[in-house]
């Protein structure tokens, strides 16, 4: 199914004249430097061909024969290829790279001689004069060459001509001749149903976040213990070789770097695409779910756009009423990638509609919503995974510290509406009990999960999980967070602000965990702190108090020896509600002392 998807995507965006999708037997590769011949075969000059706008010089990214796929092998490229293979060149001194570069080279000018020998067009009849007398000693003895070009990509160019000889139309000729000679059997394509040759190794698939820098695959087997029935490598899932090359060609060109068709989510790369009636409308519908995913931080302007757009998806109004050019049934193919050794694991695939992943993410923003707000813009996943790893103090915390598997798991949730992953609320509690930060982004996740399992289990037993505070929860987690923050709030009054650590710093974990070992001291401690305050500032003194007695008067007899994670859930909820509560309560009599 996932390659069938991308293979169909690959045939419409060729249809489309896709810019950077490189028809078959062709890729998209990284060159710097292009050799200029003359018709004898001398060479003319070294052209750098490099992107120079930047800080410094890239590679350009030229549509060139696809390279063979290799390891330790020596395999050449047509017409193009790395300092090694063109040129025999390698660095200064190191012995047994020279002895390879060599190799190399012999290989590539054999290859050339052969596939070459029939040709008649004056560029092909230059480059072979140019293997006669080019030797690896020419690279250091010439000026036009540096050591900065080893491991350089080349190409090559007849001097004045403006296309190269790869692109030139009796190259063409030979790249699709030789397209047609293959060893490869012929079986029925598990992507087409056709009978093809069958690819034996599939090209690599390049960046995937944490894969290897040459290239990983999702289809390969490279063990005796991977194959069955005497078949060895492709042939054990025959898929044609025009079908890889499509599969891996799009799957590149989704991947590429400033596409905005990807989002890394902690250890997964995530790529998406849409299939409407246009080229135009599948565009908008890409970028409209990218903006769902992961809303935009710093584009004012398309951070006021989501707004409506989860308001009328909400309201259940149609798309198009936003944009003319989204439709709700367009098509939506969504696939998570992850490094695994040598090849890709997928970590999730989800297809739908439009309508429908918008319906999921605006359901997953709406679980997530606690009062007052915590946030202008709607959190993106990668913030919310950062919640579940330590808060270091004047340090932002590390996206590598995302435990494995948790952003695919919950971008899997998120677009299939379904639980979120049962890790999530321990990792969460944790994370507060380990460092103490209550932050409001981590209380908003403990609220989502609960409101979300309280939903699918359609537990009517329980009381929804409020956004706000409920004065009226008899849940004895909730109660429980209320009166940790109302006891802390005596401390700090009787203290002052800024003494050296709160009873969170020191009380949090185990008053959320086992309140029974910890909530006797800490009311103790409470009395003697209102004891202080009464002399300071009686009324404060008795509104505090009562505070805790009208919570105090709602719990049970006797404070739970333990509580389960989803009640330390409610703790952490029913602590911000009360802490922002009284925030709230401050800032509006600070307000009517300014009015009177």
């Amino acid at each position: 199914m996932i390659l069938s998807a991308l293979d169909g995507y690959y045939h419409r965006l060729i249809e489309e004249g896709k810019e950077g999708v490189a028809p078959i037997g062709f890729s998209q590769e990284k060159v710097s430097y292009a050799l200029i011949l003359a018709e004898n075969g001398s060479l003319v000059d070294v052209q750098d061909v490099r992107d120079t706008s930047g800080k410094k010089p890239v590679p350009a990214i030229l549509t060139v024969p696809q390279p063979p796929k290799r390891s330790a092998n020596i395999a050449p490229c047509f017409l193009w290829d790395k300092s090694s293979y063109v040129l025999g060149a390698a660095p200064a001194g190191d012995q047994k790279s020279c002895k390879r570069a060599l190799e190399a080279h012999r290989a590539f000018k054999d290859m050339h001689r052969k596939l070459l020998k029939e040709c008649n067009s004056l560029g092909i009849k230059a480059l072979l004069a140019f293997f006669e007398w080019w030797t690896p000693e020419t690279f250091r003895e010439s000026s036009l060459f540096s050591e900065s070009m080893l491991d350089g990509n080349f190409v090559f160019r007849m001097d004045g001509e403006m296309e190269y000889l790869h692109e030139c139309q009796e190259g063409q000729s030979v790249r699709q001749a030789m397209l047609q000679q293959t060893d490869s059997p012929s079986e029925r394509c598990l992507v087409t149903g056709e009978n093809q040759p069958v690819a034996l190794l599939h090209p690599s698939i390049k960046g995937v976040y944490g894969a290897q820098t040459a290239g990983a695959s999702i289809v390969s087997f490279n063990l005796d213990a991977f194959t069955s029935y005497g078949k060895s490598q492709g042939q054990n899932a025959p898929i044609s070789e025009q079908a890889a090359f499509a599969y891996t060609t799009v799957l590149n060109h989704l991947l590429r770097k400033g596409s905005r068709q990807r989002l890394q989510l902690g250890d997964t790369s995530v790529i998406f695409w849409a299939e409407a009636g246009s080229a135009d409308q599948a565009k908008v519908a890409e970028g409209a779910f990218a903006d769902l995913l992961n809303p935009p931080t710093t584009d004012a302007s398309e951070t006021d756009k989501l707004r409506p757009t989860l308001e009328a998806v909400a309201k259940g109004r149609p798309l198009r009423e936003l944009d003319p050019e989204l439709e709700d049934s367009t098509k939506l193919y969504v696939l998570g990638l992850a490094p695994n050794a040598s090849r890709l694991s997928v970590r999730f695939w989800e297809t739908g509609s439009l309508r429908r992943f918008a319906e999921r993410l605006a359901q997953h923003y709406q679980d997530l919503e606690i009062k007052p707000l915590p946030w202008k813009t709607e959190p993106s996943i990668w913030r919310l995974l950062l919640q579940t790893v330590p808060h270091r103090e004047g340090s932002q915390s590390k996206s590598d510290d995302i435990p494995p598997q948790l952003a695919g798991e919950m971008t899997r949730a998120i677009l299939t509406g379904r639980r979120y992953p049962r890790s999530l609320l321990s990792n969460l509690i944790m994370r507060m009990r380990a460092d103490g930060d209550v932050s409001l982004l981590r209380v908003a996740l403990c609220k989502a999960v609960l409101t979300r399992d309280s939903r699918i289990a359609n537990t009517t037993k329980e009381k929804e999980i409020p956004m706000s505070l409920d004065t009226d929860n008899p849940d004895p987690g909730y109660l429980l967070g209320r009166l940790f923050a109302a006891l802390e709030n005596i401390q700090q009054s009787a203290l002052g602000r800024d003494i050296n650590a709160t009873i969170r710093d020191r009380y949090y974990g185990a008053a959320s965990a086992t309140p029974a070992s910890v909530f006797p001291v800490l009311v103790r401690n409470a009395q003697n702190h209102l004891s202080r305050l009464r002399k300071d500032n009686r009324g404060a003194a008795v509104n505090l108090e009562k505070d805790v007695n009208e919570i105090v008067d709602k719990l049970p007899a006797s404070f739970p020896k333990s509580l389960r994670i989803e009640a330390q859930g409610r703790f952490a909820i029913g602590y911000y509600h009360q802490n922002k509560a009284r925030f709230d309560g401050q800032k509006s009599n600070a307000k009517e002392g300014e009015g009177s």
